[in-house]
């Protein structure tokens, strides 16, 4: 599949960013996912996870509108986003699927249409992967730390509870770049930010700078 080839997916407004290679569990019982999730599970096909910026995660009515009306509240989301490819679905009971994905391609929304259950389909153009570029020598001690981290979260753990997913690629920037962005106490737009810059090492190298403001050890 090219980098701009052009799709059209189901989305998943969440108030919370998917990164490629990302660890993304939820917990769906909603109608309008419930039936979104079980289809595209079935055809091993991903769905799209964009950033809301107006409105809820769970749809709800516009208490404005006169009782009997059918609107509901306004929902806006980020028109970058990142496809989620569904690993494990386990169903808890009527009406609950709980759900482990991990993040996939990044792409952009071209169009994006309601549909009158409140299910969101649009066409997206797929953006390209992130260049494989090794983790410079000055930023290697981000990797160790992530590794120590990743080691004190392990002690007594449940490993499916984990943040952070195998595989582990420790000498990628921009996987390295892209755990510490999930890790890392950010704002959901800088987050976002970070996830649409196209260079990774750039983007590591301003988690380095987060890093720094913290206090901590990223560079040599």
């Amino acid at each position: 599949m090219s980098a701009t080839a052009k799709q059209t997916i189901p989305l998943f407004p969440l108030q919370s960013v998917l990164f490629p290679g990302g660890y993304l569990p939820l917990r769906i019982f909603e109608p309008r996912y419930l039936e979104m999730i079980a289809r595209v599970h079935k055809a091993g096909q991903p769905f799209g996870v964009v950033g809301l910026i107006e409105g809820g995660e769970v749809r709800r009515r516009d208490d404005r509108v006169p009782e009997g009306g059918a609107a509901f509240l306004r929902e806006k989301f980020q028109a970058i986003g990142t496809l989620a490819h569904i690993q494990l679905l386990e169903r808890e009971g009527p009406g609950l699927l709980q759900i482990r994905c991990t993040g996939g391609q990044r792409f952009k929304v071209l169009q994006a249409d309601c549909l009158p259950h409140g299910l969101w389909m649009a066409e997206v153009e797929l953006l390209s992967l992130d260049a494989e570029v090794p983790v410079p020598a000055d930023l290697a001690p981000a990797a160790v730390l992530l590794q120590t981290l990743l080691h004190s979260l392990e002690q007594g753990a449940a490993a499916e509870d984990m943040p952070l997913q195998p595989p582990y690629l420790w000498e990628d920037s921009g996987w390295l770049a892209n755990r510490w962005c999930e890790m890392l106490p950010l704002s959901g737009d800088e987050r976002q930010r970070l996830m649409q810059l196209d260079n990774p090492l750039v983007r590591l190298e301003l988690v380095a700078d987060q890093l720094d403001r913290l206090g901590l050890p990223p560079t040599a």
